[in-house]
């Protein structure tokens, strides 16, 4: 039977990932897109707005469309529920997830 533990393994791999990525740094992006640094979400807790690192604030529709044609830096559009939905870049770091960013 193999003796890996590999819970331990996961969890080494997980922290190295944190240790690689400095938080301070993530929300700056060298190729000119656009990085949302705030959400506005409804009462419902559902993210409805963006603000930029430019100032601009975007509806989620317009968010959503720049998202898809590469514009906004750190995020995926992916399908789910019916419908297209954006999502932070899966890397592991809590702290930059749409969800957990400030609000506006």
């Amino acid at each position: 039977m193999d003796t890996k533990n590999y819970e331990q393994i996961y969890n080494n791999y997980k922290n190295e990932s944190k240790d690689q990525a400095n938080p301070e740094i993530t929300n700056i992006d060298n190729t000119g897109k656009d990085v949302i640094k705030a959400v506005k979400k409804n009462d419902d807790g559902d993210i409805i707005a963006f603000r930029m690192e430019s100032g601009r604030d975007l509806d989620y529709v317009t968010a959503l469309n720049e998202a898809k044609e590469g514009k906004i830096a750190h995020v995926d559009v992916f399908h789910k529920y019916g419908r297209d939905i954006i999502r932070s870049e899966p890397d592991g770091i809590k702290e930059n997830n749409l969800d957990q960013l400030p609000t506006f």
